[in-house]
């Protein structure tokens, strides 16, 4: 008998391309007659152009177009009708080079179009606008003070139980946290390739999590059918959220595209990167938390406080994890935004969770140490057995499992509880936690599995992969559903012209594709059984048709349960039967969990050590425990968890987006200046899974994972920093001048 293949743990099946460089990212396409486009920018925060000289660019060697709101083509969706006329200003959003309104500091206000790179930069360096500014308003300090914030839906208050019950508690702390913008910064630029076929089809090689939606803006945009856009994304190098949306500088190189009518190449600059794909908004949250003597929580406040731009709406779960993490018969939240003259932001990696668990968290452990309690035995005093907010019960919950996995790995009962009570040589130690949660789902998606003669499979779905390994877990599924080795699989992504898969984000891919990818296999098996049931091969004075359920798919063979001496390869099946190919599409629904709450979780377990002297702060052990379902793959798996906490390092102890008020103007849009975590900054991180299934979600057993890697742990390490040093820090990123 043939061994059976064990599909656990296999390498990335796109890792020789990536390290190679035979990977192409959107802006490595190059076709005939390429042209280049570059953005002119304003250099003013608010206000309206009132001329815009683009002579010396346009006569400038190798120019072939200067594109600007005088002269941009009419197009289908910058039209505007009676209702979105009524729309307040920051519901009306922004489109490029459709009027003479500047929003913020860096709109583009040009695009010029160029044989060349550097001619098409040096033209774009010779356009000048001259403005009536405006006065604005980039200070979230003073937007609190004199501003309104916005009203609606998203902003009601939530109560549950008795408001502001914390205030009667016998143990109660009140506190207010304050955290930056932060800015998403993956290692590949925005850049997009765009080829027109005439004036009305087109292909684009952009940098999205999201080809359906991309496809669906441009339709909207151009009038264009569906079918004749189509959006081509194989490989994205790190996103984290900013590539969800379509952004102004995409729209710039179709509508210039387009015009000149040949293909066109455009690549944002690092420092564009920071205002012209969102970021992280700034926040400031007052939690108010009280307790019983003997720890019980009885009651949780919650106020954020948030920005948006001045011309978009942009809101988030900043108060979610409040409302359901733990146990609480009294909880009220409020969430607030107020517009500022800064470009929109957007989602970044855990998005609203991670702000809003960095004050949860934080909180928590002040309340712990109010207390004189343990903060893991306090967490678990008050474990929420049932979703008290949504009153269900949980799909599955292993976060007590999970603080055990991490309490015991990182040895948290050697922890003097004492603050500043344990040191090695000038090194203050500290240790801390923080839990994290973010909600799980499962949408939408088509897949096709095609099984060919010579017994490989070829797996397809219009679905991209920002980094967290979706083709290598969707090829270790199938493999594992159809026992076949993952070297005969090959996963097919990244173009709409394939069946329509889901985005990419929010946690929610392997559940929702991996939902498709397993029915499709279930069914190829189903559709191979049929075709053999009368086979001769299987015949027994027991057996006479043989079904699915009397078969055992194993290395890509069926073979008969009782007897798997009798068995018969796919690739013969299908030779057999004639077939260039056998295929098996399969249309998965989402699940709207109509019965269940359905959550990942993490506890973050931290070991600082702080320099008693100059108050420089190592991260000196990360310990992360997920409860995320099944693991599909955990090389991939233990990869996302290890860069979300790279993230949570960066988040908690040096990003901080800085904007000079005065001009509304950023002052360290480069990466020298706005310090993200390097090697020497990162531990050896370990990382640890439940790795228990979720019966309810979906048939696979999976929940996401990607954004509950970074949820709570800032709050691990400013918490470790306070046993350290015995000083709260409550505003991140946490530097060395705070400690002094």
């Amino acid at each position: 008998m043939d061994k059976i293949i064990e599909q656990t743990d296999i390498d990335r099946v796109d890792g020789i391309q990536k390290v190679t460089g035979t990977a192409k990212y959107s802006a490595e396409y190059d076709f005939p007659g390429m042209v280049y486009g570059v953005l002119a920018t304003s250099n003013i925060t608010k206000g309206i152009i009132n001329a815009i000289d683009t002579k010396a660019a346009e006569n400038a060697p190798g120019v072939l177009a200067v594109i600007t709101h005088l002269n941009c083509p009419e197009l289908p969706g910058y039209k505007s009708t009676p209702e979105q006329d009524k729309l307040v200003p920051t519901k009306k959003g922004y489109k490029v080079f459709a009027d003479n309104i500047i929003r913020f500091n860096g709109q583009p206000i040009a695009i010029v179009v160029a044989d060349t790179f550097e001619r098409a930069t040096h033209a774009a360096s010779l356009i000048k606008a001259n403005y009536t500014k405006e006065k604005h308003n980039t200070d979230f300090d003073e937007a609190i003070k004199s501003g309104t914030p916005l009203e609606g839906n998203n902003f009601k208050e939530y109560v549950r139980g008795e408001a502001n019950a914390w205030i009667n508690a016998p143990v109660k702390i009140e506190a207010e946290y304050t955290m930056p913008i932060e800015v998403h910064l993956p290692m590949e630029i925005h850049g997009i390739t765009v080829v027109w076929d005439g004036e009305d089809k087109v292909t684009l090689y952009e940098k999205t999590q999201s080809l359906s939606g991309t496809q669906r803006n441009i339709v909207r945009t151009f009038g264009l059918k569906e079918e004749n856009v189509r959006i081509i994304t194989q490989f994205i190098g790190g996103a984290f959220g900013s590539a969800f949306n379509t952004w102004p500088h995409s729209m710039a190189a179709l509508i210039a595209g387009r015009k000149v009518g040949k293909p066109i190449k455009l690549m944002l600059t690092r420092n564009q990167m920071f205002n012209l794909v969102g970021y992280r908004p700034e926040a400031k949250q007052k939690l108010g938390l009280g307790a019983s003597a003997d720890g019980k929580l009885m009651g949780i406040t919650h106020e954020a406080i948030a920005m948006t731009a001045s011309y978009n709406e942009f809101t988030e779960g900043i108060v979610n994890g409040s409302r359901s993490l733990y146990e609480c018969p009294n909880v009220n939240t409020t969430y607030k935004v107020f517009p500022l003259d800064l470009s929109q932001p957007t989602w970044m990696r855990g998005p609203g969770e991670t702000t809003g668990a960095f004050a949860l968290e934080s909180a928590m452990d002040e309340l712990a140490y109010a207390l004189k309690m343990d903060p893991i035995e306090f967490r678990l005093k008050n474990y929420a057995e049932t979703d008290l907010e949504r009153k269900k019960p949980y799909s599955s919950k292993y976060l007590k499992e999970c603080y055990e996995l991490g309490a015991e790995k990182i040895n948290w009962k050697e922890r003097n509880p004492e603050p500043r009570s344990m040191k090695e040589g000038d090194w203050l130690i500290g240790y801390g936690t923080g839990s994290g949660i973010f909600s799980a789902w499962r949408g939408a998606a088509k897949a096709v599995a095609k099984l060919l003669p010579d017994g490989t499979m070829i797996l397809q779905s219009g679905v991209t992969d920002m980094g967290p390994g979706t083709a290598t877990a969707m090829t270790n599924l199938a493999a594992e559903t159809m026992g076949l080795s993952h070297t005969k699989i090959s996963f097919e992504m990244g173009d709409t012209n394939l069946p329509p898969g889901p985005m990419q984000g929010g946690s929610g891919t392997t559940s929702t594709l991996g939902t498709a990818v397993f029915a499709a296999c279930e069914n190829m098996k189903k559709k191979l059984a049929a075709m053999i049931k009368d086979n001769a091969v299987f015949h027994t004075e027991i057996v006479h048709e043989v079904k699915v359920e009397d078969l055992v798919f194993e290395n890509g063979y069926m073979m008969l349960k009782t007897d798997k001496t009798k068995k018969i390869s796919y690739a013969e099946v299908i030779k057999s039967a004639g077939l260039s190919e056998l295929e098996i599409s399969e249309d998965s629904k989402g699940n709207p969990m109509l019965n269940h709450s359905a959550f990942s979780y993490a506890v973050h377990f931290v070991k600082v050590k702080v320099h008693s002297k100059t108050g420089v702060i190592k991260i000196d052990r990360a310990v992360s425990a997920v409860d995320a379902g099944k693991i599909i793959n955990n090389k991939t798996a233990e990869s996302q968890i290890i860069g979300a906490v790279v993230g949570g390092i960066g988040m908690s102890l040096m990003e901080e987006g800085v904007i000079d008020h005065r001009y509304g103007r950023w002052v360290n849009n480069n990466f020298a200046d706005y310090h993200v975590a390097v090697n020497a900054d990162v531990p050896n991180i370990e990382v640890l899974f439940v790795d228990k299934p979720d019966p309810v979600l979906n048939p696979i057993g999976a929940k996401g994972m990607g954004e509950v890697g970074i949820v709570g742990f800032a709050a691990a390490v400013t918490n470790a920093i306070f046993h350290a040093t015995g000083k709260r820090i409550r505003e991140i990123p946490v530097t060395a001048d705070k400690l002094i």
